[in-house]
């Protein structure tokens, strides 16, 4: 019986031990993504993956698509991609959720949502056991996680102008904390240009419910959802954007340093 009980503890022992270098491995290679994501090629299992789903990324040019790439084997190797109810997390879903953060943020050349290093997906929309609700996505800085319904966001991109994109919207809230959370990518946003943008949702916000604002009336639940289906609204429907609230897409394009409108013609 001892003897037993001894070589458990020792199995015990060595599984935790192994688990734990995995755990360090896993975490060094993230501190190198800088380093590795410059010297190692994109794998062209990836670039097929944009290429079959990812319009943003086809719309550019040759040199632009090399920024990308290198921005987006940044991300995916700087981040945990955690499966949630089912396994394992595919290339496909690396891939496309990290570009999906790379397009919001690729005229921001030094912001990668540093503090957001876990990446949760579930199959579906998921329940809360806090809210009580089921949620298509979230974004919660105490744990540096972004959490995704992968359904809900790969139907952001088939139905790509309806102005609703999960992954965009969920992007943009962590975007928008990352600028306010102390650490390397700290305070990329130009302080006037924010205000002046709240200023113009506060200004939008206290019409009349029964004018149209453009932007769906969930916008108006705070500042920062105003941010996020803005930012959706940006990306799959510019032109509209800029003709029925000219002084906010400016604002947003100066803030995100691009342009859909050019960039899409």
């Amino acid at each position: 019986m001892f003897f037993f009980i001894v070589v458990v503890g020792f199995i015990v022992v060595v599984v935790y031990y192994r688990n734990q270098l995995e755990v360090a491995y896993e975490e060094v290679g993230r501190m190198a993504a800088p380093i590795r994501s410059s010297i190692l090629p994109f794998p062209n299992h990836y670039k097929e993956i944009l290429q079959k789903y990812f319009g943003y990324y086809n719309r550019l040019n040759t040199q632009q698509q090399h920024a990308f790439e290198q921005k987006l084997l940044y991300f995916i190797m700087s981040k945990k991609f955690i499966p949630r109810q089912f396994r394992p997390v595919t290339d496909e879903m690396k891939v496309m959720i990290g570009a999906c953060a790379v397009q919001l943020t690729f005229g921001l050349p030094r912001v990668y949502l540093q503090h957001f290093d876990k990446i949760l997906i579930y199959p579906t929309d998921y329940y809360s056991s806090i809210s009580k609700r089921f949620h298509k996505g979230e974004v919660n800085p105490a744990f540096g996680a972004i959490v995704l319904s992968w359904k809900s966001f790969v139907d952001g991109y088939i139905y790509s102008n309806d102005s609703v994109n999960l992954g965009l919207h969920e992007m943009a809230h962590a975007l928008r904390l990352e600028n306010i959370i102390h650490n390397d990518e700290y305070s990329f946003f130009d302080d006037g240009l924010v205000e002046q943008f709240d200023a113009y949702a506060r200004q939008l916000c206290s019409l009349p419910t029964s004018e149209d604002t453009f932007l769906r009336a969930y916008a108006c639940a705070n500042p920062h959802e105003f941010f996020a289906v803005a930012v959706e609204n940006f990306f799959e429907r510019p032109a509209e954007f800029q003709k029925a609230l000219p002084e906010v897409y400016t604002i947003l394009s100066k803030l995100l340093n691009q342009d859909p409108i050019l960039h899409f013609s």
